[in-house]
């Protein structure tokens, strides 16, 4: 079993930053890959980002040039940088990992084995 946990969402004003946090714990796994999504009520849960244990990175394009996905791998951390953040931003954002060494395709959102609880951004325009 993997857990994965959130955190660094809050309230921040358009233009602003934040970094949100996906702490892993349990079994370990050396070949992965690790997605952030946000989903905003009554919508369908979109992809955000996603890197792998190579550190290749992937982003949507409304992302893209804004948010910057990372790995801290002495703490088994992965990170959401996000810049310039819109009113459009706003959502639960959950990570989620696919310990199934795919490559070198990206997993789609039902190939991911375990996900965290999420963690709200809220965007102030």
């Amino acid at each position: 079993q993997v857990q994965l946990v959130e955190s660094g969402g809050g309230l921040v004003q358009a233009g602003g930053s934040l970094r949100l946090s996906c702490a892993a714990s349990g079994r370990t796994f050396n070949r992965y890959v690790m997605g952030w999504f946000r989903q905003v009520p009554g919508k369908e849960r979109e992809f955000v980002a996603a890197l792998r244990w190579s550190g290749t990175t992937t982003y949507s394009n409304s992302v893209k040039g804004r948010f910057t996905i990372s790995k801290d791998n002495a703490k088994d951390t992965v990170y959401l940088q996000m810049n310039s953040l819109k009113p459009d931003d706003a959502a639960v954002y959950y990570c989620a990992v696919d310990t199934n060494t795919r490559w070198p395709s990206w997993p789609t959102e039902n190939e991911y084995d375990y996900w965290g609880q999420g963690t709200q951004v809220t965007v102030s325009s």
